[in-house]
């Protein structure tokens, strides 16, 4: 069994996979302050609650944007599941050619991403990751990394109105039934909503023509992918587990 491990800037991503099968996946928030032994602790529950024997995890793979949270979890891995983690970085082999000015620059779960888009889906494609922020991964059909774009996500947009904004509440993310809102509350929703929509739209539709590729697909994953799908035009596939699969290939790709 493989542990893969993704920890994003608002919330950390497990999966447990059996070869290629992901057995189960689960999602927490991403605590800065957590000590190993309580991220050791809750692993051991996330098993438990799976019904999955710990002890058959052979290999731990873990990509982090927040490197505050790295040693605290690899000291957990170490001391709770007696395994010394893959930390994927500068030069774990992914078999992606990224055609940046700074291949450097480029976060590692964008990488992961677009690893396991073109595996899966092939090339050319977009990948829209709806996280803290929202980025746009722009795949070739010969597998290159051509770019991407980035954007303040759908929650970081709410709550900026809602602090910088005196009169205005804090919001639920929903969709709204109009985009004529009749109250302060359903006016922010179908603002926040069909606004990110839009920009999602318009960005995939940019880069599109901008990559001259014909039959483009655009995937999307991340916490808000399910709740944008259902009014984007762009959007062709939903893949909540696309990190998750990333990360298994990537470590597979690795073992020789």
């Amino acid at each position: 069994m493989i542990l893969v491990i993704d920890v994003g800037n608002t919330h950390t991503l497990l999966g447990a996979f059996k070869e290629k099968e992901i057995l189960a996946n689960w999602r927490i928030s991403t605590d800065r302050d957590r000590s190993a032994d309580e991220l050791g602790m809750l692993l051991l529950n996330l098993f438990a609650y799976g019904k999955l024997n710990v002890e058959e995890v052979a290999a731990v793979v873990i990509a982090s944007v927040v490197p505050s949270l790295l040693y605290s979890l690899e000291h957990s891995i170490k001391k709770y599941l007696k395994i010394d983690p893959m930390i994927i970085g500068p030069g774990t082999k992914t078999g992606i050619n990224i055609r940046c000015q700074n291949p450097k620059e480029v976060g590692v779960d964008k990488i992961v991403n677009a690893v396991a888009g073109y595996e899966m889906y092939g090339g050319p494609l977009i990948i829209v990751d709806t996280g803290t922020a929202t980025t746009f991964c722009a795949i070739s059909a010969k597998g290159e990394y051509l770019g991407n774009a980035i954007c303040p996500g759908i929650k970081i947009s709410t709550e900026a109105l809602y602090q910088k904004a005196a009169m205005l509440p804090r919001i639920d993310l929903i969709k709204p039934e109009n985009v004529i809102g009749k109250n302060t509350v359903a006016s922010m929703q179908s603002g926040i909503f069909y606004g990110y929509v839009g920009q999602i739209d318009y960005i995939v539709k940019k880069m599109k023509s901008e990559m001259k590729e014909s039959a483009v697909k655009v995937i999307a994953t991340g916490g808000f992918a399910r709740l944008i799908a259902e009014e984007s035009h762009v959007i062709t596939e939903i893949n909540s587990t696309l990190t998750l699969n990333g990360l298994r290939i990537v470590y597979e790709r690795n073992q020789n």
